[in-house]
Order: structure tokens, then sequence, then C-alpha cells
């Protein structure tokens, strides 16, 4: 009762297709292999430079709504 056999699939497959048609889902699957060559592509190529530009950018850098940043606000409550 848990498994599908042949036939359940014959019919799910020929409704998939009777609903996509035969061009849509031979253009989904080529679409899902590409995005999977390019994800392991990503993968195997060594870190990135611009990812280490962005962590060594120091926090708290975007200015709050007085104009001034968390940096310094911190400064300026150290020398009070």
């Amino acid at each position: 009762m848990g498994s599908f056999s042949i036939w359940h699939w014959a019919v799910v497959l020929l409704v998939v297709l009777l609903l996509f048609g035969g061009g849509k889902v031979s253009s989904l699957m080529g679409d899902f292999a590409k995005g999977i060559k390019s994800f392991k592509k990503n993968m195997a190529e060594p870190d990135d430079a611009s990812m280490e530009d962005a962590a060594a950018k120091p926090a708290g850098s975007i200015p709050g709504p007085d104009g001034k940043t968390a940096a310094a606000r911190d400064g300026a409550k150290e020398r009070a």
C-alpha cells in the first residue's frame, strides 16, 4: 500500500505530459540541469575575492537616524 506500481507512475507521467506538453517538460529539465552544473562549478571554485572584501568591512558602518555610525556613537559615549 505504501509503494507505487509501474502503472501509477505511467499515469502520473501521462498526466504531466498532457498538462505541460513535451517541450515544456524538456526545457524545464534542461534548465534544472544547467542550474545543477552551475552550482557544482561554483562550489568547486576557491573562495571569491569579493567575499573577502565583504568580511573585511567593519560592522556598524551604516549611519543611523542621527547620521552617526554605531562606532562613532560608542566613541562619543566613552569620551563622555
